[in-house]
């Protein structure tokens, strides 16, 4: 962006040196596109200051991320070894995923959506002998 920035005052200084003035239509012209210019640049520069900004920003958010990830992940493995079992909430229809330490002594669970308690048979209704149900 110095390129513009130099540009616009190499601008300036040639309207000075050749005497340029606002006493003239054209000198007016002149002198207000320069003004623009300058302008111009100024509102440039803040913009890729904050295009900057923006790009250290998300690279921070990127990283977070990415911890985050690895921390969720990580505890995703941890539940590879927990069988869960899906349940569906006789009273409201909300699907229940239980593990079998969840269980209170009777087998029954509450429902976290409508707070109905909810008894689990783990009994087997096929008519496999050989399933692992």
């Amino acid at each position: 962006m110095n390129y513009i920035n130099e540009k616009v005052s190499y601008l300036k200084g040639l309207t000075e040196g050749l005497g340029i003035s606002d006493s003239t239509k054209e000198g007016k012209v002149l002198l207000h596109i320069v003004d623009v210019l300058d302008d111009i640049s100024e509102a440039l520069e803040g913009l890729v200051e904050a295009q900057n900004d923006l790009e250290d920003y998300v690279e921070v958010i990127d990283e977070d991320l990415s911890d985050l990830e690895e921390e969720i992940y990580d505890d995703m493995e941890d539940l590879e070894d927990i069988d869960f079992c899906e349940i569906e909430c006789p009273e409201c229809g909300e699907i229940v995923y239980v593990d079998i330490d969840m269980l209170d002594e009777n087998n029954h669970i509450t429902c976290p959506n409508c707070e109905q308690e909810i008894e689990v048979d783990f009994s087997c209704d096929c008519d496999n002998e050989d399933c692992n149900c």
